[in-house]
C-alpha cells in the first residue's frame, strides 16, 4: 500500500510498520504545516516559528540554525522532508529526555538536573561546570534553568566538542595538546 502525498517530487511510503508509518506521517504532515511559503523546503524562519518551548517562547535562532546545519543535505540553509523527518526524529529524542530529567516539570533544567542529565550521557563533568553552562545558556526568571532549544544546543555542543577530543586523543589518556589556531579551527568547524 502507497500513500502519494507528493512534496517537490517526494514520495510518502507506507511500510506496515504501523508505528513507522504513524511518524512519517506526522512528520509529513507537521513539514506541510511549517512550509509556510509551499516551497518543499524549511528555512530558519519557518524553522523558528515552529519550534516553542514549554513557556510558548520560540527557539532561539542559534539552537534553529544548528539543526539546520545538521540536517541541510544540499548546503542550502534549508531542509527537504526527508531531513526534516531526521530533524523531527531528532527533536522528539531530546524531548524526551529532557521531560526525564525536568523532574520538576518546570519547563526548565536547573544546574543538579542537567548534572544527573549529561552524568546518565557518559559525561563525567563536575556540578560547577553544569551550573556555569546554566548561567551561560540559562533563562533568567522564575523559574531559572536552561529551556528546550538551549538543553539541545548545548547537549549538541558537548558531543561535537567530545567527538573532536577523542579523535585527537589517538592515545585515549584524557589529554591532547593543540596549538591556539587548531584549537580555534576545531571550535569554530564543529560549532559555527
Amino acid at each position: 500500500m502507497e500513500l502519494q502525498p507528493m512534496v517537490d517530487s517526494m514520495v510518502l511510503v507506507v511500510t506496515g510498520d504501523s508505528l513507522t508509518d504513524l511518524k512519517r506521517l506526522q512528520a509529513y504532515q507537521w513539514f506541510q504545516t511549517v512550509d509556510t511559503d509551499q516551497s518543499g523546503f524549511i528555512n530558519l524562519k519557518e524553522l523558528k516559528q515552529a519550534l516553542v518551548n514549554s513557556n510558548w517562547s520560540n527557539f532561539n535562532d542559534e539552537t534553529c540554525l544548528m539543526m539546520i546545519n545538521m540536517f541541510d543535505q544540499t548546503r542550502s540553509g534549508r531542509i527537504d522532508l526527508f531531513g526534516f523527518s531526521a530533524l523531527w526524529n531528532f527533536l522528539q529524542q531530546w524531548r524526551a529526555m529532557f521531560q526525564n530529567y525536568d523532574r520538576d516539570r518546570s519547563g526548565c533544567i536547573s544546574g543538579t538536573e542537567l548534572h544527573q542529565a549529561l552524568a546518565q550521557m557518559g559525561y563525567n563533568l563536575s556540578p560547577q561546570f553544569c551550573e556555569m553552562l546554566v548561567q551561560r545558556h540559562g533563562v533568567r526568571g522564575r523559574n531559572f534553568g536552561i529551556q528546550l532549544d538551549r538543553f539541545i544546543q548545548v547537549c549538541t555542543q558537548l558531543q561535537s566538542m567530545t567527538q573532536l577530543f577523542k579523535e585527537r586523543d589517538t592515545a585515549m589518556v584524557g589529554n591532547i595538546r593543540l596549538s591556539y589556531e587548531d584549537f580555534l579551527s576545531s571550535a569554530i568547524t564543529r560549532l559555527m
